[in-house]
């Protein structure tokens, strides 16, 4: 873990635009005088691969903005399965649940090297009752948590594994077509398909030649032929 210097920041005394809070999501419309409103402290942390970010039913104590990496929600089964229910990028918040008080719904892991912004529900709180545009910013966040549950189940719950699987890939691909997966268990548990179904159907993308893997788990896409599978017309 670490921490930053944010102090100066909500005293407009640093420079803003270096800000490791300033150009997240949650904060986005925020005037100056805002910042005068937060009296608690904010923490930048760090987290591996593998880290436990929060865990479900804890103290909804804190919401968490993610700065940069890639966050997994784990929802558990009564038989001891989990099913990976959301994935957390860049400028998402987490933990949204906090700011009505109650427990946490998830258990949220890192899946990359990940930074994110630990914000206490009290200066939510505060902010949401006398900044109307931070209230406006956790109506959006709710919004935007709905629908991308939505898309998940529509997307990475219904059709054929190789469908599943190119959708994911489409999600999760970056400007150059490159994706970074994870093990086979997460993406099963994400697909909704066994781990050795997943390995199989990576396996099959990899022999038709539409994804190529550049190092353990880093692939090379062709996009065109993900978008054909994801909607079965190949």
């Amino acid at each position: 873990m670490k921490r930053t210097q944010i102090d100066a920041a909500w005293k407009g005394t640093a420079n803003c635009e270096d800000c490791g809070i300033r150009d997240l999501v949650l904060f986005a419309d925020l005037a100056e005088p805002d910042f005068n409103l937060i009296h608690l402290p904010i923490d930048e942390i760090a987290f591996e691969p593998g880290a436990t970010i929060y865990s479900s039913g804890g103290d909804g104590a804190t919401l968490y903005t993610i700065r940069s990496g890639l966050v997994k929600l784990v929802q558990y089964l009564p038989d001891g399965t989990q099913r990976i229910v959301r994935l957390l990028r860049h400028g998402a918040t987490a933990g949204l649940e906090a700011t009505l008080g109650q427990p946490y719904e998830h258990t949220a892991i890192a899946l990359h090297p990940t930074q994110v912004c630990r914000i206490p529900r009290q200066v939510v709180e505060r902010l949401s009752r006398e900044t109307p545009r931070l209230h406006s910013q956790l109506m959006q966040r709710w919004h935007a948590a709905l629908r991308q549950a939505d898309d998940w189940l529509t997307e990475l719950s219904t059709g054929k594994a190789p469908q599943r699987l190119a959708r994911l890939m489409l999600q999760l691909a970056d400007g150059e077509g490159h994706v970074t997966l994870f093990s086979r268990e997460d993406v099963g548990s994400m697909l909704g398909i066994t781990t050795e179904h997943a390995s199989r159907t990576v396996a099959e993308f990899k022999r038709n030649g539409i994804i190529t893997e550049l190092s353990a788990n880093r692939y090379r896409c062709d996009l065109a032929q993900l978008s054909c599978v994801a909607s079965a017309e190949c």
